[in-house]
């Protein structure tokens, strides 16, 4: 194989392995095909290959990317998700006289819990710009948590409240759309707009059983709620790396729920309209091409996700009260390592650091993208 050959698919590699460039391939002309060899070897080199050669065939970073397949080829990616949380809090009911005198009750909470997600996705390259894309998501959840709770007439006894709850079911089942806005010539970076719904097919927090009082007997495993989620996505080549940045809308659609519940009075409660808080997601990173197999991917994601509006109505007196929970700011550090098995098959794996409070403290991604020609 000539140098020229080699240099060409370590750049077709790199790009393969972030699975960013759908359809550059096929629509750049021999000048722009020169262009991209000259920037990774600094120099000029013989003709390059086909067309065919270039071509990415594996997405390695698709929902922070936004990244397409190419016209009639199906990438079929089975995955498995771990995320785990841990919550301690120290809650005090009471006076403070002094600074070092406080009067009245601490209450010690620890709460862990783990999500196991396997699921199954699908994306299709319809057009040389356009792909279609679907997830399906099995979901199982568990949760431990133990509230501590001292005794007033003692000083030494403490009241221990434990529970765990579990739940697995079929998931909130995703399609997608993502198009290629432009062709990224000269040096301009690549834009691509993206359209994501997600479904109810899962069991939301109103779906699930629970006891007299309206405590849950099991964990959600689906938000209960449609979502659509419009974004765009940036990506930059600049070999051996590449840059990418998604700025995104998630629309949660507000729905009557209509079921009753028990207060802690005692008193009957029908929850009336749910408007989940909207969400501002932003991404953005560089994926590292080591060599023609092997890439690392370095970004950071944030979610500022608004308050959620409850309407509660009392069967009994008929007043409605209304209530707000508190905004959530979800940051995490990302890192990727991905593997080029073969031209048809890639292994990623992906680990989520999380950085605020109200991000999971970690995600262990894995990932075997498997591309295949269909048309």
């Amino acid at each position: 194989m000539s140098s020229g050959t080699t240099t060409v698919r370590y750049a077709a590699g790199l790009i393969a392995m972030l699975g960013c460039l759908p359809a550059l391939a096929q629509d750049a002309t021999q000048e722009t095909r020169q262009e991209a060899i000259q920037s990774v070897r600094g120099k000029p080199v013989g003709q390059a290959p086909e067309a065919q050669d270039e071509r990415p065939q594996i997405q390695a970073a698709a929902e922070y990317g936004g990244v397409l397949t190419p016209k009639g080829r199906l990438i079929l990616e089975p995955e498995f998700q771990y995320a785990h949380e841990s919550i301690n809090r120290m809650t005090f009911e009471g006076v403070s006289v002094l600074s070092t005198l406080l009067i009245g009750v601490f209450t010690a909470q620890d709460v862990d819990r783990d999500n196991y997600t396997a699921s199954l996705t699908g994306r299709l390259g319809f057009t040389d710009r356009l792909e279609l894309e679907m997830k399906v998501p099995y979901v199982y959840r568990d949760e431990n948590e133990r509230v501590n709770v001292p005794i007033e007439q003692s000083e030494d006894d403490v009241f221990s409240i434990d529970r765990e709850l579990s739940g697995d079911s079929l998931g909130d089942i995703e399609l997608a759309a993502h198009y290629q806005l432009n062709r990224g010539q000269n040096g301009m970076p690549f834009f691509i707009g993206n359209l994501r719904y997600k479904t109810t097919t899962g069991r939301g927090p109103f779906d699930i059983d629970r006891d007299s009082a309206g405590n849950p007997l099991e964990l959600s495993t689906g938000t209960g709620f449609h979502s659509i989620e419009p974004s765009i996505t940036m990506l930059l080549p600049s070999a051996p790396a590449v840059y990418f940045a998604n700025l995104g809308y998630v629309f949660h659609l507000e729905d009557s729920v209509d079921q009753r519940l028990t207060d802690d009075d005692g008193d009957n409660i029908e929850v009336g309209d749910v408007d989940p808080g909207d969400a501002v997601r932003l991404s953005f990173g560089m994926a590292y091409a080591i060599n023609p197999r092997t890439s690392f991917t370095l970004g950071y994601k944030n979610d500022f996700i608004g308050k959620t509006k409850t309407e509660y109505v009392n069967t009994v007196t008929g007043s409605t009260t209304r209530v707000e929970s508190q905004t959530l700011n979800v940051g995490s550090l990302l890192l990727g390592w991905n593997y080029a098995l073969s031209p048809d098959v890639n292994v990623n794996l992906g680990l989520e650091l999380g950085i605020t409070e109200d991000a999971p403290d970690t995600t262990l991604t894995l990932r075997m993208p498997i591309g295949m020609n269909v048309f």
